[in-house]
């Protein structure tokens, strides 16, 4: 098998499975794109078996650390465990992630499940190669009515790969519901925002509605309305909702429909919103910040540093005394100390004192490997804005 000699004191060597362009001490038996390849150390000893990427910064990703093949029977194996983990997770309804990438042991693999439809996203060349293998894997598993591809990310130019998306297998379902803890939202695996729904935030959606009761709402960047239709349900006061985007407006919308609540939904710029609503009487008790990622690379940190400590400046003036602020980040460049610190600051300048009351992240069924800081990306607090002593 050909293969890579990985230099000392690489990140693999402290439990990574990422080898970047830099950590190649050499390279043996000329590897193609896309191939299966072996990983050894500068003795010769075995690290185990990657894939291959030349045209991409991370020139390997170790998805075993023993010789393993990546055919159909590893796809059946790998999903076969990756479901056994999530019927360990509780979940009521067949509505997850099933395979986090390396979290799972498919670098580059995403798989979202709605009931009988899955939604596959391969951000790797390897696994793009054979995805065709890995739809042959869901169909012998699951039956599934569906499998969608959702391939239109742009991490994939940084695999050299072009972005679509499509059907694998089985009939184009359109938009559907699903019912997840008694809240129903709809669905477009092939149009919607990310593979339709963001699984990730579905017990965050709870933790924040249990301060809804009796308040007044602000929903900022509400996307498919998940925080406004579990405050709304919760009791609070009044929800009104805001993103820039019209078609998760109109999807928004809909869902309120279908629960039976009254949200109050704006079209508009959330930064501008804030800033154009300062008022000497806090018209709001609740806030949710849950923005879209403000960088996709480290270059631009500082620049989303300062996003994050607007939006909170402003959201801060618009709060209630001993109102609740809820807020969240999914900029992976932005790790948590960063995000609270950037919110500390703010309440500074907002001359405001927070008080925490918990800490979230991403929903169990998107598992973190602490050695791969990567497979956690989601953070989140929700804060008490104190009154004056």
């Amino acid at each position: 098998m050909a293969g890579i000699v990985v230099k000392p004191r690489s990140r693999i060597f402290h439990g990574h499975d990422w080898v970047y362009s830099s950590e190649v001490h050499k390279i043996f038996g000329n590897p193609e794109p896309g191939d299966v390849i072996s990983l050894k150390d500068f003795k010769d000893r075995k690290l185990g078996t990657g894939i291959y990427n030349p045209e991409s910064q991370i020139v390997a990703r170790r998805f075993s650390r023993r010789t393993q093949k990546l055919d159909t029977d590893l796809f059946i194996r790998r999903l076969e465990r990756a479901q056994s983990l999530r019927d360990t997770m509780g979940f009521d309804d067949p509505v997850y992630r099933l395979i986090w990438s390396e979290s799972d042991g498919l670098p580059g693999v995403i798989i979202d499940r709605y009931g009988s439809h899955f939604v596959l996203q391969t951000l790797t060349l390897a696994m793009d190669q054979r995805k065709e293998q890995i739809t042959e894997a869901l169909i012998k598993l699951f039956s599934p009515e569906s499998v969608i591809e959702r391939n239109d990310s742009p991490i994939r130019k940084a695999e050299g790969m072009e972005l679509n998306k499509g059907l694998l297998h089985g009939a184009a379902p359109g938009k559907f519901q699903v019912t997840v803890k008694g809240v129903t939202f709809t669905v477009d695996p092939l149009d919607g925002h990310k593979t339709g729904l963001y699984l990730d935030q579905f017990d965050n959606y709870q933790a924040v509605a249990d301060f809804a009761k009796g308040r007044r709402v602000l929903d900022c960047f509400c996307n498919e309305a998940g925080f406004s239709l579990h405050c709304a349900l919760n009791g609070a006061q009044s929800v009104q909702a805001i993103d820039s985007s019209e078609p998760a407006l109109e999807c928004a919308r809909n869902n309120a429909e279908t629960n039976q609540v009254d949200v109050e939904f704006t079209n508009a710029n959330v930064f501008d919103f804030l800033k154009g609503n300062e008022a000497e009487t806090p018209p709001y008790d609740l806030i949710i910040l849950d923005p879209p990622s403000f960088t996709r690379g480290r270059k631009n940190v500082k620049d989303a540093i300062r996003g994050y400590k607007e939006i909170h400046l402003r959201a801060m003036k618009l709060l209630e005394k001993n109102g609740i602020l809820a807020t969240f980040c999914c900029s992976h460049h932005v790790n948590r100390q960063m995000f609270l610190d950037t919110i500390c600051d703010a309440a500074v300048d907002a001359k405001s004192t927070l008080r925490l009351l918990s800490s979230h992240s991403q929903r169990l069924d998107h598992p973190v490997v602490p050695t791969i800081p990567e497979s956690e990306y989601l953070k989140g607090f929700i804060f008490q804005k104190m009154a004056a002593w």
